[in-house]
């Protein structure tokens, strides 16, 4: 039904898709627990934070689970480079998740304040950490990753941990804490009711919706002014076979703006990341919960479809050897494995948001001090 030029392009749109979904469903259960140390000072005042997320924050992890599936089926290049060279990383991401559901489930065990306040830090790191290197990350997408290929395509990663941090992606990684801290905070804003917690987040919303406008803001300088970008040099044939190797390409700074050169209306993009993130001010500011959430949803769409667009036909270049990057032409799964995975994907993929859409109508409301103390199956 699809050739594989197209099926290429709709894997691409796929994963951005799966990661949109992830920053938007899981992004604010990672905001929330950011911020659990600072919008709530007395134990009931906590739980009524931990129990806005307790219902539907193990099937928001579906997001992640998936879109880590999609990359090792259809792009297996991408998934053997980038999870064995950032293993280091991905590993920290892995501890920081595993103290989310340690916490919820143990918080509550036992009365002793102590008890409880170890564990609700423990909750704030399985949030800030988590979402802090999932930007940094990003940033050294951007700037390639240091791999190289050899004549048997087996992957050298020359990397180390501390070499991820450099200031452009660590304004990648705060983009990314801001971005998500500003949805957690308008998801709070919607699901408690009003009072010091619902006050305090919006106290903390307003700042994250300024600082991710400024470091957005900062990180297209970076990308316009710096030596960040990569670009294709010669033919490219995105009907031919999966090869790193058959393709050439160079670095050349500002040639992530590229793109948005030659389809101009990519800059909805960034205008969305932009304009959402100044909607959910407003909201904020203004009391309009609901437009908070919006407004913290598209600025997430925006900000996760600038990198996705301004890369393209990228997904990890390599900053040592240029010759080596993947792209949406070299580094796909075959044909009928591309086929196989979006038939099963159309069939399932509504499914899923079917059930979530009613799981999260069923469990609608806001959470108050009252259900916090009466009712026996809160966190």
């Amino acid at each position: 039904m699809f050739d594989y030029e197209m099926l290429r392009l709709i894997w691409w749109a796929l994963l951005g898709v799966l990661l949109i979904g992830f920053a938007l469903t899981d992004g604010f259960d990672l905001g929330v627990a950011a911020l659990l140390p600072f919008v709530a000072r007395s134990d009931a005042e906590r739980r009524m934070v931990i129990n806005s997320i307790g219902p539907t924050w193990e099937g928001n992890q579906v997001w992640f689970i998936l879109g880590g599936g999609a990359i090792f089926a259809a792009w297996p290049f991408v998934y053997a480079v980038s999870f064995s060279g950032f293993y280091l990383a991905m590993f920290l991401v892995l501890a920081a998740l595993i103290l989310r559901p340690v916490g919820f489930k143990y918080r509550s065990k036992r009365p002793d304040p102590a008890w409880r306040a170890r564990w609700d830090w423990a909750l704030f790191v399985g949030g800030l950490v988590p979402a802090l290197v999932f930007g940094v990350a990003v940033g050294n997408v951007l700037l390639g990753a240091p791999f190289r290929l050899d004549g048997d395509l087996r992957a050298f990663y020359d990397g180390t941990l501390i070499g991820l941090f450099t200031p452009f992606t660590l304004v990648c990684g705060l983009l990314s804490v801001a971005m998500l801290v500003l949805h957690g905070a308008a998801w709070l804003s919607i699901k408690v009711e009003h009072g010091p917690v619902h006050d305090r987040a919006r106290t903390f919303g307003t700042v994250a919706a300024i600082a991710s406008i400024l470091l957005f803001a900062t990180g297209f300088a970076f990308v316009a002014w710096g030596d960040i970008g990569y670009r294709i040099v010669g033919a490219v044939d995105p009907l031919g076979p999966s090869n790193p190797l058959r393709m050439t390409a160079e670095r050349a700074g500002g040639a992530w703006l590229d793109n948005y050169a030659t389809y101009p209306w990519m800059m909805a993009s960034p205008a969305l990341g932009f304009a959402g993130a100044a909607l959910a001010l407003v909201g904020i500011r203004r009391g309009r919960e609901v437009l908070a959430f919006a407004g913290s949803s598209l600025a997430a769409t925006g900000i996760i479809a600038t990198v996705g667009c301004a890369m393209f036909p990228f997904i990890l270049p390599s900053s040592i050897d240029t010759h080596s990057s993947l792209t949406v032409w070299n580094a796909s799964s075959t044909p009928k494995t591309l086929g196989i995975m979006l038939f099963v994907t159309l069939v399932f993929l509504p499914i899923v948001l079917a059930y979530t859409a009613w799981a999260y109508r069923v469990m609608f409301g806001r959470v108050t001090a009252e259900a916090v103390r009466t009712n026996p199956d809160f966190y």
